[in-house]
Parts: structure tokens; sequence; C-alpha cells
């Protein structure tokens, strides 16, 4: 209830409070697509290929649903507008830093937009950012409902954070920033885990196994082949989010109250204000 609490103090831009649960159901169907490996018993799909397929889908039709609960009274137009604006920020920086050393240059922008317009905000901009930055570079494909689910986390965690100010403030979204890039990069690999390596392999998916040895298995190979890409976000998040924090979360503040976004109060049922008036 804190977490709610701090983001419902501190949000640019409210939900209602069945977006907000609306939201909350879609992370949790999302969590069980990315962990699938570990919830799927063996054969249930006839075939493992058509398990990513299937919950790939099935993100698609949870990300619609996420969309049109935000786009019915969630968030006005002006705030539509400012996703729009930055969703073309994002996807224009993607390219300056994706493929080299694990530099990814597109998620300083989720922390900040989200920590300051919050986090139903921040999950329909990480949403938005890979949608737009995969049709610019062509990188459409059964990962991208992954790809937009995990930057939705991003943006969406930002906005849960709690309340600080001043140095305190950039310091706590510079970690979470450090944080969220190895998060990222733990949750997109198991989407393309069970299908990447010899069957025989010690750090390959198993089907059938225990959920410790799958956990193990995994563990050893997210460390073996993905630690030092993630490190490389991470780094890049801490560093940038350290350098122009300050300057772009008071420019996100600006124009927040130049804009004086109309929206429900957050978390709090649709038509409590008018109900109130």
């Amino acid at each position: 209830m804190t977490l709610l609490t701090a983001a419902r103090r501190t949000a640019a831009i409210r939900v209602p409070r069945r977006t907000v649960l609306t939201i909350a159901m879609a992370s949790f169907l999302g969590f069980v697509a990315f962990l699938w490996p570990f919830v799927v018993a063996p054969g249930r799909f006839g075939d493992r290929d058509m398990a990513p397929l299937m919950f790939g889908v099935l993100l698609v039709l949870v990300l619609a649903v996420v969309f049109s609960e935000i786009a019915d009274g969630g968030i006005d137009s002006k705030a539509i507008a400012m996703l729009g604006v930055l969703s073309a920020v994002n996807a224009a920086l993607r390219p300056l830093g994706a493929g080299t050393a694990g530099i990814e240059t597109v998620f300083f922008v989720l922390v900040l937009a989200g920590r300051v317009f919050g986090p139903g905000f921040g999950f329909s901009l990480g949403c938005t950012s890979l949608f737009a930055s995969a049709l610019i570079t062509g990188g459409v494909g059964p990962w991208m409902p992954y790809q937009m689910f995990g930057c939705a986390w991003v943006g969406l965690f930002a906005g849960l954070l709690p309340r600080a100010r001043g140095r305190a403030e950039i310091l706590l979204l510079a970690g979470y920033g450090a944080v969220s890039g190895y998060f990222f990069g733990f949750m997109l690999n198991l989407s393309f885990w069970p299908f990447s390596l010899d069957p025989g392999s010690s750090i390959s998916y198993l089907p059938g196994a225990s959920f410790t040895e799958q956990w193990h298995r995994y563990l050893l190979f997210d460390a073996t082949t993905s630690l030092g890409w993630d490190t490389g976000r991470a780094l890049t998040n801490f560093v940038v989010i350290l350098i122009v924090g300050p300057a772009a979360l008071a420019t996100f503040r600006r124009a927040a109250r130049r804009a004086a976004f109309e929206a429900p109060v957050a978390f709090e049922p649709v038509g409590a204000g008018e109900a109130a008036s």
C-alpha cells in the first residue's frame, strides 16, 4: 500500500482504480508468459515451439485490453500527446546504443518519465516506445511482445518508487535504472532460453526437470551468456540518469504543470470526482 500511496502523491498523470487493476492483472499474466518454462508441463502444447507463440499472442491481447482501459478516461488528450512525443524520442534514441556492449539509450527516459508522470503512463510509454522502435528498425517479430512488456515494467515500477527529493531522488532513480537493466535482461532471456542451446548442454532448458534444477540451469545460462551485456545496460542507465536526470526531471515536471493534465483522481473509481462535485 505504501508504493501505491507514494505513486498517488507524485504522479502527474493519474489513472482510475479499474485501470490499475487491469495493469496489475496484465502484469501477472505477463510474468506467467515469461516464466512458462518453469510452469508449463512437458507436452502440454504438443510442441514446445507453440508455448512462446501462444504466450506472445496472449501478451498482445493483454496489451490491447490495457490500452483500451487507459484510453477510457485514464489519460486525456494532452497526456496522449506527451506519450507520442516521448515514444518518438525513445524510438529515435534506441538505435544509437542498441547492439554495442549492451549499451541501451532507451531506459533512462522510461525511468524519468515514469517517475514524473506515474506508473500508468510509464507502463504505456514502455509499450509504445518499443513498438515504435520495432517499426523503425524492422525489429518486428515474435520477441516484440516480450520486449514491450519488459520495458512497460521498467516504466511502471519507476512510477511506484518511494518519494524522494534532490540528490537523494537522483541516486534512487540511478540505482533503480541499474537494477532495471539487469531485470530486463534476466526476463527477456527467458523468452528464448529454451531454444537457444543444444538440449544436451548443462545450462539448456530441460523439459520435465524439477523447478530447482530448471532454475539452476537458467541462472547459469544468464550468468554465462548475458551478465556482461546486462552490466553494460545497467551502467549506461546509472551514468546517464546521474548526468541528465536533474535537468530531465525539471523539464518533465514543468511540462506537466503547464499542460495541467486532466485525469481522474489516482486509484479512485471512475466517477468518484463527479459524485463529490
